[in-house]
């Protein structure tokens, strides 16, 4: 891992951002931005995953509207995401947005994206400027035939220098494409050039399976690199689960940590419990336990005891049954039936007496 990159830092509400904050894990909410009380509900359970900044679409007046609504009751910065229409992003930064988010490519030229730079400061919020692979301008796509990563970093920079010309700098940038090489060699050219805070990802990933793997991808690249400073997985499907993915990316380079590490064996046929139903079904009911706790589920004696015994909690399968770890020690031994409980069961335990990982 290299170190990261130095970068300038902003404030997305109190979140900070840059200048060597801890990476923050973002997700955009999937509700009719209109209906504020639906909104609301959906950005607390994102909160619930882990969620520490959140972006909410904004398409027309009564979504603005209800932005100030929302924004009260969240428990989180909430950004507003505004295309098109470059009075929707003033009426937002007006209404307590903590930060905007526009592309330039989108919203109607230079003199409306001043207008925004203007609300932004008169209310000191960031803006990002989010330049994506699918609208990128016609004369930049002309030039480099195509929404090459040559063409999204030259977005990038013209609207850096149209910033730093007005004398806005309270700025992150992102240059996302839904391929994951021309990501990932976008936001290497710009991080090379330019020292604003970078938030990352893979637009358009796709699908749980799919998505989960092009972000894993990407970001992991990105970020042993050095680069990022906020980050968003892409997923179709719940805004939760792109929350879960994001916290296992960083965890699994050491970057940032919360809840559960679970380790689980790949299966064989010498396994003779029903190792995946158990894991699964381990991951599931501590899913939102806070405490930063190893689990291992291994089902044969191979590397089972060891794995275990390396585990806070964790269990090596026998014929029908599994023997029971607890920080190094074994504890017990128990019928496969109650392996899922007696594993959660003593999690929960761990964790209610603020015993660590190790």
């Amino acid at each position: 891992m290299k170190n990261r990159r130095k970068t300038r830092r902003i404030r997305v509400g109190e979140v900070p951002v840059g200048g060597g904050a801890p990476i923050t894990v973002q997700s955009m909410t999937d509700t009719d931005t209109r209906k504020a009380g639906d909104t609301v509900a959906q950005i607390r359970s994102l909160a619930r995953e882990g969620c520490e900044i959140v972006r909410v679409a904004v398409p027309d007046e009564a979504a603005a509207r209800a932005f100030r609504k929302i924004r009260a009751s969240s428990p989180i910065p909430v950004i507003a995401d505004i295309h098109f229409d470059h009075r929707l992003a003033i009426a937002c930064a007006d209404a307590g947005a903590d930060a905007l988010r526009i592309n330039p490519g989108n919203i109607g030229g230079k003199e409306r994206t001043r207008e925004v730079l203007s609300a932004a400061r008169a209310n000191g919020i960031p803006v990002r400027i989010g330049v994506n692979a699918g609208s990128l301008e016609k004369d930049i796509l002309r030039r480099h035939g195509g929404p090459t990563a040559k063409a999204l970093v030259e977005s990038a920079a013209s609207w850096v220098r149209f910033c730093e010309k007005a004398r806005f700098t309270k700025l992150k940038f992102s240059l996302k494409a839904s391929d994951v090489v021309t990501t990932v060699e976008a936001y290497r050219r710009f991080s090379r050039r330019f020292d604003y805070p970078l938030h990352i990802g893979v637009t358009e990933a796709g699908t749980l399976f799919s998505g989960t793997i092009k972000s894993a991808v990407g970001m992991g690249i990105l970020l042993s690199d050095g680069i990022g400073d906020t980050l968003r997985v892409s997923l179709t499907g719940p805004p939760e689960e792109e929350v879960r993915v994001g916290w296992r990316i960083l965890r699994s380079l050491g970057l940032r940590e919360r809840g559960p590490e679970f380790v689980s064996c790949p299966t064989c046929g010498r396994v003779s419990i029903d190792v995946a139903g158990i894991a699964l079904e381990v991951e599931r009911r501590l899913s939102r336990l806070p405490a930063t706790l190893k689990v291992a589920v291994m089902g044969c004696a191979v590397n089972g005891p060891g794995e275990a015994r390396e585990a806070d909690v964790g269990v090596a399968g026998g014929k029908g049954e599994g023997l029971i770890f607890v920080k190094g020690e074994i504890v017990g031994k128990v019928k496969e039936k109650d392996i899922v409980a007696e594993v959660v069961r003593l999690a929960e335990l761990l964790a209610r007496s603020g015993r660590r990982a190790r």
